[in-house]
């Protein structure tokens, strides 16, 4: 299965990761990458970067080495209505918002609370994807979060790194996920939350794992980086994205 869009990866920027944004770039474009979301942790991570990384990607180029730079941000759900560590100053400045759960930033609770902050995040408008939503540690009501999903127009990572690194134990809820998000008739986004090069890119247990549970690739919407690019422009960015036509 070809993947054109990388819609989760880290930096040097967020502490915790290994790699530059050259070298992320260049890990994509070998990789056959149209477009890399570059989505470094939202400011209550510790180790995050400052408010002014954000406000400043404008300085990064849209296309280097044949690859698209989506400016974005992995922003974290910091309590159980569903608010965000970023305001609409840095809102405003994003090509792509993730949101996530994160132990640092949010104690885990009972279901009904993590299912009320994920659904209350895609309700208030400012994030496009639910990152890494099959975290052993937040379970969630994956039928109420993937009607939540069809109905505020985001989409529901599933998350390479799950499988292989981190939130050990995630397989059986990203699969129960992925099969709610079927039903509901939303879509799902691969992301490699890539936090060194050489996973830029790489999808092998992403792809694996749809094999395994029977998902339809076009459920995929990030395999094709024009229905990716659609999908941004559907949700009423004010940032111009048009230059990145140039790439399909």
């Amino acid at each position: 299965m070809r993947i054109e869009v990388d819609s989760h990866t880290h930096t040097i920027a967020s502490s915790h990761a290994y790699s530059s944004l050259g070298e992320n770039i260049t890990a994509a474009s070998r990789r056959g990458i149209k477009l890399l979301a570059v989505t470094d942790h939202g400011p209550q991570m510790p180790g995050a970067p400052h408010f002014w990384y954000f406000m400043n990607m404008c300085v990064i180029p849209r296309i280097v080495e044949g690859v698209g730079i989506l400016r974005g941000i992995e922003a974290n759900i910091v309590n159980f209505k569903g608010d965000l560590d970023i305001d609409k100053e840095i809102i405003n400045e994003m090509d792509i918002v993730l949101a996530s759960l994160h132990e640092p930033i949010i104690t885990p609770a009972k279901k009904r609370l993590h299912t009320d902050a994920v659904v209350k995040a895609m309700a208030s408008g400012k994030i496009d994807i639910f990152a890494h939503g099959g975290n052993p540690s937040f379970p969630i009501d994956v039928v109420e979060v993937a009607k939540a999903a069809a109905n505020y127009n985001v989409l529901v990572e599933i998350n390479n790194s799950s499988f292989t690194t981190s939130r050990h134990g995630s397989r059986k809820y990203c699969a129960a996920l992925a099969e709610a998000v079927a039903n509901q008739g939303g879509y799902l986004s691969f992301g490699t939350d890539a936090h060194v090069a050489n996973r830029v890119g790489d999808f092998t247990e992403c792809i694996s794992f749809i094999k395994d549970i029977g998902i339809p690739k076009k459920m995929i919407l990030n395999r094709r980086g024009k229905k990716f690019l659609h999908f941004l422009k559907s949700k009423n960015k004010k940032r111009d994205l048009s230059e990145f036509d140039t790439l399909f």
